[in-house]
């Protein structure tokens, strides 16, 4: 039944009820299953009481709900998010932020530099923004603060820092980004290298000439009682050098195609255990806690992929997908100003709207086009990893922001916060101009890896 009015209302009204605080994954389910009841109704089947179950949209329910358990990418995510849960539960953090704390001393800003690489670094092992941004808001707020650290500044390098994860791989986004694409994951994590580097670059580089402009906001260390040059290369190597082993082993073997991503998740998990092991700081409860908070991110996850699926064939079941399609192409535009009007949408997307609403339910939106306008999918997908950074970032949504408010509480305001992440949203901005450029700090790697895209 093609009746796209119905599709766009459909549309409208989950883009409110998601406003008005509804649990984004089956606020999908019911949607779908309400209004594709309504698609797929045929009076003239119902003939009794019990044949009101007789419906196509309970058959399609079923079916998604199997896609997405035997999908063999979704495998991953699991098991990177215990790898993260260990990391984040077994104080290899904590020695991390300190080494590298001691490391960057002598740089103006060394307390955020230091806050900026333990985010970077941690949020490749974990990739969830949340557990990044409330460990190191507890972790490195205090210590900037005493350090006396401007707040919106110390706030705006944890909550940008944190958010590194969704780009940085592995990144649980990317994986479900494949899953939505049907786009190899081993090609976005290659293409996710180099923009992943760079943006966390540009933040450091900005730390740092901001605070040689104006070294108020981040006071000198006081330089008494420190340790020699070799404790310090010490606990480096006992803290900065494991992880991050740990974490180019992991992305090297799937880059390499020695392992799929659902393996080497696998061997990082373990990784991550002997890390722990190794650093006395595994305990049964700590096990417990990283297993029953992957458990319920996982089971978030794949829900959130039950709904989406059949939200997205109901409407496009409807006619939306179509709708929207014929009106963009009707504009008759050129392909860099396709690209700009789709990121100017998800960008706004991201006022009121966490990545994963725009990723599962606007983005297919726009890769039906993509032939049309001769657009390379992994170039797209990088252009919206970036521009997906700012979903966290923009009030008044700006999640990194509230998750940061809701550990610190009255130790800062949140319109300190908003202030202090509004010159890293000007930094994703501009890396996105830079890679637009220079397609090819998006497609080098894949291309060296696997060889030229072929549709």
């Amino acid at each position: 039944m093609t009746n796209p009015e119905v599709a766009i209302l459909m549309l409208s009204i989950f883009i409110v009820l998601v406003l008005l605080g509804f649990p984004v994954a089956f606020t999908l389910l019911a949607m779908g299953v309400g209004f594709g009841y309504y698609a797929y109704y045929d009076a003239g089947s119902i003939e009794v009481f019990a044949d009101i179950f007789d419906n196509q949209i309970f058959y399609l329910l079923n079916q998604n709900t199997y896609s997405v358990m035997e999908n063999d990418t979704l495998v991953a995510i699991p098991l990177f998010l215990f790898m993260g849960y260990v990391v984040e539960r077994a104080n290899i953090v904590n020695r991390l932020f300190s080494s590298l704390q001691l490391a960057a001393r002598n740089l103006p800003g060394s307390m955020g530099v230091a806050a900026m690489v333990t985010c970077a670094v941690f949020s490749t092992a974990s990739g969830i923004v949340g557990a990044v941004v409330t460990l190191m808001g507890l972790l490195a707020y205090p210590a900037m603060a005493d350090a006396k650290y401007r707040k919106d500044f110390a706030a705006g390098v944890i909550c940008a820092g944190g958010t590194l994860g969704i780009l940085i791989p592995p990144s649980i986004m990317l994986i479900v980004y494949a899953a939505i694409a049907e786009l190899s994951p081993l090609r976005l994590y290659a293409a996710a290298i180099f923009p992943g580097l760079i943006l966390a670059g540009l933040y450091i580089v900005y730390i740092v000439v901001r605070v040689m402009l104006n070294p108020g906001i981040a006071p000198k260390p006081n330089m008494e009682n420190q340790p020699s040059r070799r404790e310090v290369y010490w606990q480096l190597l006992t803290s900065f050098v494991p992880l991050t082993v740990l974490i180019m082993l992991v992305l090297g073997s799937i880059l390499a195609g020695l392992a799929t991503p659902a393996e080497a998740a696998a061997m990082g998990s373990l990784g991550a255990l002997v890390m722990a092991v190794l650093y006395r700081s595994l305990t049964w409860d700590k096990v417990k806690q990283s297993v029953f908070l992957c458990a319920k991110a996982t089971a978030f996850v794949c829900w959130l992929f039950v709904g989406s699926w059949t939200f997205a064939s109901v409407f496009s079941y409807l006619g939306g997908h179509v709708v929207i399609e014929e009106w963009v192409l009707s504009h008759n535009l050129e392909p860099w100003q396709f690209l700009v009007m789709v990121q100017i949408i998800i960008f706004l997307l991201g006022w009121p709207l966490e990545w994963s609403e725009i990723l599962i339910i606007f983005v297919p939106i726009f890769l039906p086009m993509l032939d049309n306008f001769g657009v390379n999918p992994y170039f797209f997908a990088m252009l919206v990893a970036l521009n997906l950074q700012t979903s966290f970032l923009t009030p008044p949504m700006a999640m990194s922001a509230y998750y940061l408010k809701g550990v610190l509480g009255a130790q800062i305001e949140l319109m300190d916060i908003f202030k202090g992440i509004m010159p890293y949203l000007g930094i994703v901005i501009f890396t996105m101009f830079l890679m637009y450029q220079f397609p090819g700090i998006a497609l080098f790697l894949p291309d060296y890896f696997f060889g030229p895209y072929v549709p």
